[in-house]
């Protein structure tokens, strides 16, 4: 008898599809096909990478499923998002095939103890994914927007520059360390003195550093001098794309092309008081270019929606959701505590300092996960704050400082 993994329920042939579901690894590449009115789903296994074979392999499939339903078969293909990007999903679109990059997150997991996961599993899973989620059930999976190319290259600057500082701050913490390890403290390893001064340093007994130890704090400062000026020469590609966008932040954003839209928002987001250019690169590059329907669906993307657990007489609640990025959602955070401090006087910093009431520091911050509601229902939390911020950001970039103000538009055009 055959088991459940390999029986995939049928489609009625009047809606004839040919379903193709790839698992991606850098060892092969398995492929699920389920042609229409077949109950069974064939398995191949390509090479990593071989995109030829793979379209081969489609296209006779495809062949084979017109030839004998003697009407027009559309392909539907999916793979979940991961290491290998979108790059495929463009291959096949350009080759007529439509595609969809599925969050593995998404798919429902049996609950038992142990799970039995092969890459031949996994295919048949996504295949029946792939077969509810085109009747119409939405819930099966969650499908990633697949960025345009212009759009995707938009985000490197800025995440070049988080791994970069990442790496100046793990530099100077190793050149503080060993300058730790002898007694020696109170030295910023940044200065530009550092180098002159290496030299003359006393440890913590009276002598100077050896001579492996300090060729050691020589290279690592050669290397923490070549991290800053790629930092410089980051930091000057996003401040001239900021003044580029101020030349055209007064015009209707609409008659604009792309690039220039995307910079005039970014310099628009850059002129409130108490967001940066960092803050406002993030915002336009990174989340205002998805298409969010409401702010519901920008909160779950976010990470920052509610996730109650009611059950009976349980009931309670776990904090923000954290899905998606978390140093995007940290960033976030950040903004939402930088505008309270510096919008002290807008509508959204009142509200919320009226619902903490007279908390402060260490206190305040503990209420950021919940979710609890004032009488009207709104949320008055740090969480809500920093979510009603983001929209609001939304809003104000999309709009610009000439169009309507929605209704829900909190943000005073308070510029810095």
């Amino acid at each position: 008898m055959p088991s459940h993994d390999d029986i995939a329920t049928p489609v009625k042939l009047e809606d004839a599809a040919l379903y193709v579901a790839i698992e991606l690894s850098g060892k092969s590449w398995v492929v699920g096909v389920k042609a229409p009115g077949s109950g069974k789903v064939g398995l191949h296994v390509l090479k990593p990478s071989d995109t030829p074979a793979l379209i081969a392999l489609i296209d006779r499939h495809h062949e084979a499923a017109s030839g004998k339903s003697g009407a027009a078969v559309r392909v539907l293909c999916c793979y979940e998002a991961g290491f290998e990007g979108f790059w495929l999903a463009r291959r096949l679109k350009a080759n007529g095939v439509e595609t969809i990059v599925l969050d593995p997150a998404s798919l429902l997991v049996n609950r038992k103890a142990r799970q039995r996961k092969t890459d031949r599993i996994d295919a048949k899973k996504m295949i029946r994914a792939l077969l509810a989620h085109d009747r119409g059930d939405t819930q099966v999976l969650s499908r990633v927007r697949i960025p345009s190319v212009a759009e995707e290259d938009r985000k490197r600057l800025l995440r070049e520059r988080k791994r970069l500082v990442k790496q100046r701050t793990s530099l100077t913490n190793s050149m503080k360390g060993l300058l730790r390890l002898q007694g020696i403290a109170g030295v910023n390893p940044r200065s530009k003195d550092f180098s002159s001064r290496l030299g003359a340093l006393k440890t913590g007994y009276g002598e100077t550093l050896g001579e492996a130890e300090r060729d050691e704090l020589g290279r690592l400062r050669v290397h923490l001098d070549l991290v800053q000026d790629q930092i410089d020469v980051v930091e000057s590609v996003r401040d001239r794309t900021v003044r580029r966008g101020s030349l055209v932040a007064g015009a209707v954003l609409g008659d604009c092309d792309n690039d220039d839209r995307t910079s005039a928002r970014i310099a628009l987001l850059a002129g409130l008081k108490g967001v940066g250019p960092n803050d406002a690169t993030l915002l336009v590059n990174e989340v205002f270019y998805r298409n969010f329907e409401n702010r519901r669906e920008l909160a779950n993307w976010t990470g920052l929606a509610p996730t109650p657990w009611a059950s009976g007489a349980v009931e309670r609640d776990q904090g923000i959701g954290k899905d998606g990025l978390g140093w995007i959602r940290a960033m976030l955070v950040q903004m939402a505590w930088r505008w309270l401090r510096h919008q002290p006087g807008s509508t959204l910093s009142k509200w919320f300092n009226v619902r903490c009431g007279e908390a402060k520091g260490r206190m305040k911050a503990k209420t950021f996960p919940s979710t609890g509601s004032d009488e009207s229902g709104a949320c008055a939390t740090p969480a809500s704050e920093c979510q009603e911020t983001t929209t609001s950001m939304r809003e104000f970039a999309r709009e610009g400082p000439t169009g309507e103000a929605p209704r829900d538009l909190r943000l005073p055009c308070c510029v810095s």
